[in-house]
């Protein structure tokens, strides 16, 4: 039985939405990561919040993730945000995005990321977040 988002919405109120990723392949590939255990972390430009394209994480807000084709995918706990500068990010926060074996790796990724989406500097405030799996609502978000 499906989970539609206005079911979810009225479980987890106040939940905000969103997708990981700037495409479909790169989506699927952060949701895998999350399921699989590997990414209990993520995070934005803090410009984007300040332009209201993303919401800021709050702490016990239970949010629902979104696949590419904006089904829900799973409910996830923020459990601590903190804000960055991308040079003053380190190896345990880049590892728990668990898109990358180092740091270097992170930091060549997410210049990439952000350089498509932006723009980048080795300065930027990032808003960074740490969650846990509520839910999985499953591959069709049932």
């Amino acid at each position: 039985m499906a989970a539609g988002l206005d079911h979810l919405r009225a479980r987890y109120p106040g939940a905000e939405t969103f997708r990981f990723g700037d495409s479909a392949a790169l989506s699927a590939e952060l949701l895998a990561l999350v399921r699989s255990g590997a990414k209990r972390a993520t995070c934005t430009p803090l410009r984007e919040v300040e332009e209201g394209r993303e919401a800021m994480p709050v702490v016990g807000r239970r949010d629902i993730v979104l696949d590419w084709a904006g089904t829900p995918a799973l409910v996830i706990e923020t459990v601590e945000v903190t804000l960055c500068r991308f040079d003053a990010v380190g190896a345990d926060f880049a590892l728990a995005e668990g898109e990358d074996e180092s740091l270097a790796g992170w930091q060549a990724g997410h210049r990439r990321y952000f350089e498509r989406n932006g723009g980048f500097s080795p300065d930027m405030m990032l808003v960074c977040e740490r969650f846990a799996v509520i839910e999985d609502l499953g591959e069709d978000g049932a």
